[in-house]
């Protein structure tokens, strides 16, 4: 049986590496980090003229109709390429929301836009440090007025419309909100990666329309969490695979004592061990993107491994990279500190790795139990 991906995504991956290493080189990441602006407008649009916003959009929509397969490749060259546009809060977050649980009209209203590049979206889900889903919330929608605040919610500066956790009569549900009306304060706020974009919203008294069935935002929450931390993992794995490629070449190319570093043996080690953790890592990340393409009962489960597993390995080439660039990995003028921040954004943006291991726990035990 064969487990890799067809002769047709791989075309779909190359194509998409192509035009990153045009379009989205590591300046201009670096470009985004050292200005004012919170995303690369001309990147993003690109990519929406490429296609990939609407990757897994249907065709009536104004999408390309691809499946999550492709979804999965194209995301892992954006993480290869650090590429600093508001992709996953739209594109894994918002889209999945609407294509999940929205209306006809909904859908109607929000897909098409957001597949051209036109509309960003975001979900707005968790509203103090620590929270990592959708247990305590506390903002409040009676009426269609929806009330509360949301911190951090990711591109929330830039979004034009947010998914929205909040409470109902009927429970915890979700609500669309449109973000450019009176009622809703937006202010940006200070992130461990300024290429990807933090913010703090207000909602006092703002029209919101309800998004899937009243009082069932909790388990709406946790299958929109769920596609998404596979779709990040292939963005981690796409980054923690560049960044052992440059740390082997750099190691390749430094000689000490007469030969290169990397024939170090201490070294040969951990850059082994490094490599082992993300081929470890793609294999769990596969899993999970089988599950999602499928819509296996396994995907809860395969969620929460190929999170855990990528976050590990990110987080591990992040730091191996600065250690084994030696002094030099600790300056600015390197690019090691661009991933080295970009792991640790995604290792918390969806959620603590230590939140998902808990998921798996509780889901194992519940499978067991059954």
């Amino acid at each position: 049986m064969n487990f890799d991906f067809s002769e047709d995504q791989k075309l779909l991956q190359q194509t998409a590496r192509d035009f990153l290493d045009e379009h989205s080189p590591l300046s201009v990441c670096r470009e985004v980090l050292e200005s004012d602006q919170p995303y690369s407008q001309s990147l993003f649009k690109a990519a929406a003229e490429m296609g990939y916003q609407g990757t897994v959009i249907p065709e009536e929509y104004g999408g390309a109709g691809f499946g999550y397969l492709e979804l999965a490749v194209v995301a892992e060259e954006l993480g290869r390429a650090l590429a600093p546009i508001p992709f996953s809060s739209s594109v894994y977050l918002a889209t999945e929301a609407i294509l999940l649980a929205g209306s006809e009209e909904q859908k109607q209203s929000h897909l098409p836009r957001l597949a051209a590049g036109e509309a960003i979206g975001t979900f707005a889900l968790v509203e103090k440090a620590g929270q990592n889903g959708p247990e305590g919330v506390e903002a409040t929608c009676k009426g269609g007025k929806l009330t509360g605040t949301k911190l951090p919610v990711p591109d929330g500066d830039v979004a034009d419309f947010a998914v929205v956790a909040a409470r109902s009569d009927e429970g915890l549900s979700l609500f669309l909100v449109d973000l450019d009306q009176d009622g809703v304060t937006r202010e940006p706020v200070g992130s461990f990666d300024p290429s990807r974009s933090m913010a703090q919203i207000r909602f006092d008294g703002a029209d919101a329309s309800l998004l899937g069935t009243a009082g069932e935002g909790a388990a709406l929450a946790e299958r929109v969490l769920d596609r998404a931390a596979v779709l990040v993992g292939f963005e981690q794995l796409g980054g923690a695979d560049r960044a052992f490629e440059m740390t082997k070449d750099f190691m390749n190319g430094r000689y000490a004592f007469g030969r290169p570093i990397s024939s170090f043996q201490a070294l040969k080690h951990r850059l082994a061990d490094l490599w082992c953790e993300i081929q470890l890592t793609r294999s769990n990340c596969y899993y999970g993107a089988w599950a999602l393409s499928n819509d296996a009962p396994e995907l809860g489960i395969a969620a929460c491994i190929s999170r855990i597993a990528a976050c590990k390995a990110y987080d591990l080439a992040g730091v191996e990279m600065i250690q084994l660039h030696g002094g030099v990995g600790y300056t600015w003028e390197y690019d090691c500190h661009m991933f080295y921040r970009r792991a640790k954004l995604l290792s918390v943006i969806l959620g603590s790795p230590a939140s998902w291991k808990d998921r798996l726990v509780t889901r194992l035990q519940a499978q067991n139990a059954a």
